[in-house]
């Protein structure tokens, strides 16, 4: 991915940066069980002239995945020669990369230009709020606003967007779609999306318009029968994996190594034959992020959406993200990945294994976020790795301790864990125990991933 350009006045980017993190962040803040909701967004967004209103959506949430298939169906639609806006979250390096325009992250200049433009109406808000008890517009709020005015200011023709916690009281869940998509569903953000599969999917499940199609990458029995009832009470037409598309992995060309990205073997409702697509994410999982990304456009066309045969085989190819299954480097061989709940864990270890058995010694570094299920995380990687480091990160006061950490560690079964005392420290102990022919494997957190300081560029 681009990496997004500084302008020359770093210091207005400093100071609307400072600005924004003054504002309360469910990222690091969690929400409670009344922080959520869309009131404070739709008035925001009224308030900046409804930047949002006409602009062609594409709505993306779940728990895993749903980076890369929107990172899947943005190159797809820059590829067939569409105005594309994308909007991700979290980033990894630097707050632009969330916010692009054709795959090029927005200029600081502009997004200093969109922070100003929202702020007149986000004081006011405050200010009305102030009076009523209450708490003006969040952090990610005013972000998802100010990504709408420049999306709107670039004249996209279409927008993809994640949403940034759950789905039906997300900030980015005002659009009206043209088409929805929910990919995978499993436990992570329980304190405030609920304790079960079902009350995820529920929340998941909330960006379902009526009448609007709804591709679905939920294979969990629970979240089918959740995603399959939402849309028949919104008569939404839904394409769901395993029952109307299927999705087989296909593995990596000959000779390209044991990280190499694959493919995909796509059949939909209409094929007569199974399609095969190159992707340039690794990992089996992406598979079922590509799938979906086709039905998705396959959706697209059957509106009116030009997008030949020959831009998906491009889009899924170069499409990338930082931080999933990313090299970065080969002596030791060095993976960074935002594995950030159980089921992304297990998944990562899965997807290491042809590395882990040509590599030794093999060292985990791991830090989380201290509400997420690091005990069953941690034992997901037992009997994978020889060595362990743990650290945490600064950026985010949810971080757990290393105490905790440790102590997972030990009841997981793990090696001994060395203990450093940040992220950057972590990574230089973690390359010595590895040396050149080993292997390190940073997980457990998107803030771990940015604060190691590896992958940019």
């Amino acid at each position: 991915m681009p990496r997004p350009r500084r302008a020359r006045g770093d210091d207005a980017r400093t100071q609307a940066l400072a600005w924004l993190d003054r504002r309360i962040n469910f990222e690091r803040v969690p929400p409670g069980a009344t922080g959520l909701g869309l009131d404070r967004m739709r008035r925001l967004l009224a308030a900046v002239g409804g930047p949002h209103r006409g602009l062609p959506v594409v709505h993306v949430a779940g728990t895993k995945g749903k980076g890369s298939t929107v990172a899947a169906i943005a190159a797809i639609l820059e590829e067939a020669g569409q105005r594309v806006g994308r909007y991700l979250s979290p980033h990894v390096h630097a707050i632009e990369e969330r916010i692009a325009v054709d795959g090029r992250p927005i200029e600081s200049a502009d997004l200093v230009a969109a922070l100003e433009a929202v702020r007149p109406a986000v004081e006011r808000l405050d200010a009305a709020a102030a009076r009523r008890g209450g708490r003006g517009p969040t952090w990610f709020e005013v972000l998802t606003a100010a990504a709408f005015v420049h999306f709107a200011r670039a004249k996209v023709d279409i927008a993809v967007l994640e949403t940034g916690l759950g789905g039906r009281l997300d900030a980015t869940n005002v659009v009206r779609p043209l088409v929805s998509v929910i990919t995978s569903i499993s436990l992570d953000h329980m304190a405030v999306l609920g304790p079960t599969i079902a009350r995820i999917a529920a929340e998941k499940a909330g960006i379902i318009k009526r009448g609007r199609p709804v591709v679905s990458g939920a294979v969990h029995p629970a979240a089918r029968r959740v995603v399959a009832a939402t849309a028949a009470r919104r008569r939404a037409t839904l394409l769901q994996l395993g029952r109307d598309f299927t999705a087989t992995p296909l593995p990596a060309q000959a000779g390209a190594g044991p990280l190499a990205a694959g493919g995909v073997e796509v059949l939909g409702p209409a094929d007569a034959a199974p399609v095969r697509y190159r992707l340039g994410m690794t990992g089996r999982h992406q598979a079922e992020n590509a799938a979906l990304a086709v039905m998705a456009v396959r959706r697209l066309q059957r509106q009116g959406i030009h997008v030949p045969e020959e831009a998906i085989v491009r889009g899924l190819l170069r499409a990338r993200l930082p931080a999933r299954i990313e090299v970065v480097s080969r002596r030791p061989l060095v993976v960074v990945d935002a594995a950030h709940n159980l089921a992304s864990m297990a998944t990562l270890v899965a997807t290491l294994q042809p590395a882990l058995a040509a590599h030794r010694p093999r060292v985990l570094l791991f830090a989380a976020s201290g509400d997420k299920q690091i005990e069953e995380m941690l034992a997901v990687a037992r009997g994978a790795f020889d060595r362990v480091v743990v650290t945490r990160y600064s950026t985010n006061p949810r971080a757990a301790t290393v105490e905790r950490l440790v102590a997972a560690c030990r009841a997981a079964g793990l090696p001994e864990p060395r203990v450093a005392a940040d992220p950057p420290q972590a990574l230089a102990l973690a390359r010595s125990q590895a040396g050149a022919r080993g292997l390190v494997c940073v997980a457990g957190s998107f803030f771990l991933a940015a604060e190691v300081g590896v992958g940019r560029g």
